[in-house]
């Protein structure tokens, strides 16, 4: 037989001897058990706790303080404190300026001179009327005679008046020619200069006290409630309701903190900003003796503590749906969506005060896709975890 008709021959055969034995036997499939998709999700434990609401504002501190150095009494400037420059620093009672007394002690002399006088005068005249009484006592004199002896009396003790109201009138001008601190203080600014002649009622300097200083606070309308205080608060705050107050500012990569309290409203609300001004008292010694002290014009940012809230759950924002829901997960790791109240928003959490139950789970990674009791994988969240 021809091997070109012979090679084709075989190769069919061999084919359908193949196809015949795969069509015997089959080849058997087992199907893999099918497995659902289930998403991990970030879980956060509910744990109701007492928290202190507070309120953020920001301010520039100021002198709670501030007074013009005013001489009572006019004169040539004859020494001028060291201290009387700007940035100065004093304490209560120094003398910041002396005007030349010389006038002044020479009016205290004649106003002594002529109280001197007048005293005399006035005891003459008692002996004069305690005569003329005796004598008109034994009809000796007239009443006549005794009016007008009770009457220069009465004459000389106004001239002992007016004059012991001089001599008060001239050690008073004598002690104004020294001008001293009314409280412990800074120099913001001085217009003086020794040797020039000042006058009564002439500004020569700005001072202003370091013992507080004051830190106006504009604060929301809808903010105030956290405060804890009446709506009806204006002026001075009792001190029982004072709320505390943290001021924080920036000294290059330190930041410090300064201790304070709220000690009064403004009467009414900024028209501009639709604020109420608090005003914010803090001592200046900062957290220490070696502290850096507050100064004045430095921009503050402050917390001021309100009321305190119970039984509140604090959740990121990031856990909170549409029309104030979140999502819980069940002991079957299913989700539900559950609406809750909401308190009050903050930067990036939430604090809610009812609508969950404690030990319940809420879900706060950001699902795009969410159904009603879809199976998820929970992974509790822990303290300060990202």
């Amino acid at each position: 037989m021809n091997k070109k008709l012979l090679y084709p021959i075989l190769i069919l055969v061999l084919g359908v001897g193949l196809a015949a034995l795969i069509a015997l036997n089959p080849a058997e499939t087992v199907p893999d058990d099918y497995a659902p998709l289930v998403a991990t999700v970030r879980v956060i434990k509910v744990e109701p706790k007492a928290e202190y609401l507070t309120v953020t504002s920001q301010g520039t501190v100021e002198p709670r303080s501030q007074s013009e150095l005013i001489p009572e009494v006019s004169g040539r400037a004859v020494w001028i404190s060291p201290s009387l420059v700007g940035g100065g620093s004093f304490a209560r009672d120094d003398v910041l300026l002396r005007i030349d007394d010389a006038d002044y002690r020479s009016s205290l002399t004649r106003a002594e001179a002529a109280l001197k006088r007048a005293e005399v005068e006035q005891d003459y005249a008692r002996d004069e009327l305690q005569r003329a009484q005796s004598l008109r006592d034994k009809n000796l004199a007239s009443q006549q005679q005794l009016d007008n002896v009770r009457r220069a009396s009465w004459v000389t003790e106004a001239n002992f008046n007016e004059s012991q109201a001089a001599v008060d009138q001239a050690r008073r001008d004598l002690a104004r020619t020294e001008l001293k601190a009314p409280f412990d203080g800074l120099v913001r600014n001085e217009q003086v200069d020794l040797g020039q002649f000042v006058t009564r009622g002439q500004s020569i300097g700005t001072i202003y006290a370091t013992d507080y200083v004051e830190v106006r606070l504009p604060i929301a309308a809808d903010q105030l409630v956290y405060l804890g205080l009446p709506l009806s608060t204006r002026g001075q705050i009792p001190e029982n309701l004072r709320p505390p107050v943290t001021v924080a500012a920036d000294f290059g990569n330190a930041r410090l903190l300064w201790e304070g309290e709220l000690i009064r409203a403004e009467a009414e609300f900024d028209a501009r900003t639709r604020m109420l001004n608090g005003v914010a008292r803090l001592r200046t010694d900062g957290n220490g003796a070696d502290a850096l002290p507050l100064p004045v014009g430095m921009f503050v940012q402050a917390q001021i503590r309100g009321r305190k809230a119970e039984n509140i759950i604090r959740l990121p924002r990031s856990a909170m749906r549409d029309n104030n829901q979140v999502m819980v997960i069940d002991a079957d790791q299913r989700l539900h969506f559950r609406q809750v109240s909401i308190l009050r928003l903050e930067h990036d959490d939430m604090l809610v005060d009812g609508g969950l139950e404690a030990g319940e789970l809420v879900c706060v990674s950001p699902l795009q896709t969410v159904v009603e009791g879809m199976r998820v994988n929970p992974v509790l969240e822990q303290d300060g975890a990202p």
